[in-house]
C-alpha cells in the first residue's frame, strides 16, 4: 500500500503523462477504407461517361448552330431558346401529352386495383400476375409493330368486334383524337405491369398483423384498404404519379413506331428528333431537349412540394 501510494505521489508531481506519437493507420485499413470506393468506381465511371457527359454536350450544343454533321460549329448564344419562346406552334404538341396523361390515371387505378386483389389470397394468383407483367417485359418497337396491325382496317380489333356482331369502318389511327386515343390505351397495357408491381410490393410490406387485426374489429375488404392499404402506399403512389406525369410529357417510342407522328399524333420528343435528324437543326433540337428536361424537373419539384413524401408508420 505504502510503495502504491508513493509511486501515485511522484505522478502528480510529474504531471500529466506526454502523449506518444500517434500510430500511422495500417496498410490493410486504408484499404477496407478505399473498398467500398473502389466498387464505385466502375458504375460511376459509366454514369458520368453516358449520362453526365452527354448532357453537358447537349447544354453546350444548345448555343450553337451546329447541323449534326459539320466538324464546325458556331456560337449563337440565346439564339435557339429564343426561338422556341417565339414559335408557339413547337410547343402546341404538349396538348398530346394530355391523352397520355388521362390514360396515366387509369393506369395507376387498374394498377392499384389489381395488386389490392392480388395481394389477397386469389386463386391462380401467381398466374395473374405474370399475365399483368408480360407486356413490360416485350420491347417497345415489337409493341408498336403489333398494335400497328391490331388497329388497322380489318385488323386484329375489327375482326374481334365482328364477332360481336359490331361492324365498323372506322380508321383508328386515321383522325388525331381516336389515334392518340390508341396510342394511349397501347401505353396503358405496356405499363400496367410496372406499376402494378410497385404497388403489389408496397402493399406486401405491409404487416400481416394489421389486416388479422382489422379482421377481428370486423372491417371488410375497402375498409382495410382505406385505412390500411392506402396510408401504406402512399410513397411508392406518389413516385407512381411523379413517373407517370413525367413520362406522358416524354412519350416518344409508341407513337413514334406506330405513326411517326402523323394525324396529330406528334409529341414534344418526336418533334425533337426531327428537327435534330430530318432538319439538321441540331443546336435548336438540343435547347428543346433542354427545356424539355427542365419542364420535367419543375413539374416533378411541384408535385414533391404539393404532395410531400411523408414517412409513414402504420405499427
Amino acid at each position: 500500500m505504502t510503495g502504491t501510494t508513493q509511486k501515485a505521489a511522484r505522478a502528480s508531481r510529474s504531471g500529466p503523462p506526454t502523449p506518444g506519437p500517434v500510430a500511422a493507420p495500417s496498410p490493410a485499413r486504408r484499404w477496407r477504407g478505399a473498398t467500398p470506393w473502389l466498387f464505385l468506381l466502375a458504375p460511376l465511371t459509366l454514369l458520368v461517361v453516358f449520362t453526365y457527359a452527354p448532357i453537358a454536350n447537349m447544354v453546350a450544343y444548345s448555343f450553337t448552330d451546329w447541323d449534326g454533321v459539320s466538324p464546325e460549329l458556331h456560337y449563337t448564344g440565346g439564339e435557339n431558346y429564343a426561338e422556341l419562346l417565339t414559335r408557339s406552334e413547337l410547343f402546341e404538341v404538349f396538348w398530346v401529352s394530355g391523352y397520355y396523361l388521362a390514360a396515366s390515371v387509369v393506369q395507376i387505378a387498374a394498377a392499384l386495383y389489381f395488386a389490392t386483389i392480388l395481394s389477397f389470397n386469389v386463386r391462380f394468383r401467381n398466374f395473374f400476375k405474370g399475365v399483368l407483367f408480360f407486356p413490360y417485359l416485350i420491347n417497345g418497337v415489337a409493341i408498336g409493330f403489333v398494335f400497328l396491325y391490331f388497329f388497322q382496317d380489318g385488323g386484329t380489333l375489327d375482326s374481334v368486334l365482328g364477332l360481336f356482331g359490331v361492324e365498323t369502318d372506322r380508321a383508328w389511327l386515321g383522325t388525331p383524337e381516336s389515334a392518340n386515343t390508341s396510342l394511349a390505351a397501347v401505353s396503358v397495357w405496356r405499363y400496367l405491369g410496372l406499376n402494378f408491381v410497385l404497388f403489389l410490393g408496397a402493399i406486401q410490406a405491409i404487416p400481416g398483423e394489421l389486416y388479422e387485426a382489422a379482421e377481428l374489429d370486423g372491417a371488410n375488404r375497402w375498409q382495410q384498404f382505406r385505412h390500411i392499404i392506402a396510408p401504406g402506399i402512399r410513397p411508392v403512389l406518389s413516385l407512381s404519379v411523379i413517373l407517370s406525369v413525367s413520362g406522358s410529357l416524354s412519350v416518344f417510342e409508341i407513337p413514334y413506331i406506330m405513326t411517326g407522328g402523323a394525324t396529330g399524333t406528334e409529341t414534344f420528343v418526336i418533334q425533337t428528333v426531327k428537327l435534330a435528324f430530318q432538319f439538321n437543326k441540331t443546336g435548336l433540337a438540343s435547347a428543346a431537349a433542354v427545356v424539355l428536361l427542365l419542364i420535367i424537373l419543375a413539374v416533378t419539384w411541384v408535385q414533391r412540394r404539393l404532395v410531400p413524401d411523408d414517412k409513414v408508420d402504420l405499427v
